[in-house]
């Protein structure tokens, strides 16, 4: 899974736990998007999580 180019976010590991306190191993994925940026006057593909792209970090091309 990709991870934002921004702030880093990527893949969250751990446990689901049960009412009967089973763990289980479970996996939270960012909700990466990719998305053309404007980088240095020019535009670029780049892996971007949706928090980034609402708060404005990131400039659409």
């Amino acid at each position: 899974m990709a991870k934002c180019d921004v702030c880093g976010k990527g893949v969250l590991f751990g446990n689901n736990v049960s009412h009967s306190n089973r763990k289980t191993n479970a996996m939270w994925k960012a909700n990466v998007k990719r998305v053309k940026c404007k980088v240095n006057g020019g535009s670029k593909r780049m892996h971007v999580c949706t928090s980034c792209l609402r708060s404005g970090k990131v400039e659409r091309a």
